[in-house]
């Protein structure tokens, strides 16, 4: 089983698993060329070849793991964490270490295999973000679970083993280091100015302009003053919202 390892030096857990060394790939080193072609687990008529789905949009008179879905969500075959289990947290001198207990899956965005995110049906996109809304809503119900990240790799230099474009899911038993950082700061902004430091950063973007990608009325996306990498980008609700949901159940705004 794998599990989380803390660094005693700066308190940043980490997951070592071996499984995830298994799985496969479509890309061939040094070349990042891809296969184009070929086995894929993703594409449909292969569904026999994954862990039963967890969720699909299908129509109801397609059976489960079966063709005939625009979406899929299905456990990852070689996953980071386990579902089952305890946390059974262990000390050893200094260290800390904790079952690798959390849960890891895939969302196969589109049956189509040479599709991408930026060139899908804006209604798919949607529907990734409702997959990406009710797993959350689903996870959330897991007392052992205290933070869950949705990630994308794109390409091999991202550190993607599967072209078919999907995006991945881990709920974590742990609140990674710096979502505590950003979550502690915010709340000392708060304090000292009883304001939203979220709130008033929109505010001062949408007032200067400079860094403003991209807006709509419900949306703002923007390059942050202080980027941690080229091309960081920030998606913020431009009304105070405190978790994922979609506002008037709808995800076509932010699609």
């Amino acid at each position: 089983m794998s599990e989380l390892r803390r660094d005693p030096i700066t308190g940043r857990w980490i997951i070592v698993s071996v499984e995830r060394g298994k799985r496969p790939t479509d890309f061939m080193s040094p070349s990042s060329q891809r296969k184009r072609g070929g086995f894929c687990p993703f594409c449909p008529g292969n569904e026999y070849t994954t862990p039963p789905e967890i969720l699909a949009f299908r129509p109801h008179d397609t059976k489960p793991n079966s063709t005939g879905w625009t979406l899929r969500v299905m456990p990852n075959k070689f996953p980071a964490l386990q579902i089952y289990g305890d946390l059974n947290k262990m000390g050893e001198g200094i260290f800390d270490r904790i079952n690798g207990i959390g849960a890891h899956e895939v969302i196969v965005e589109t049956p189509e295999h040479f599709l991408s995110l930026s060139t899908m049906p804006k209604k798919a996109v949607e529907d990734v973000l409702w997959a990406y809304y009710l797993r959350l809503t689903d996870l959330k119900k897991d007392k052992r679970f205290k933070y869950v990240m949705i990630f994308k790799n794109e390409g091999e230099v991202a550190g993607a083993s599967l072209e078919h474009t999907h995006s991945q899911l881990i709920a974590l038993p742990i609140i990674p280091k710096l979502v505590k950082e950003e979550m502690d700061a915010s709340r000392k902004y708060y304090d000292f100015k009883e304001r939203c430091i979220f709130c008033d950063l929109i505010n001062q973007e949408l007032e200067d302009g400079r860094r403003v990608i991209y807006q709509n009325t419900g949306y703002i996306a923007i390059a942050p003053f202080a980027s941690r990498s080229p091309f960081e980008t920030w998606i913020l609700p431009k009304t105070h919202e405190p978790d994922f949901y979609p506002p008037k159940n709808d995800f076509s705004g932010l699609a």
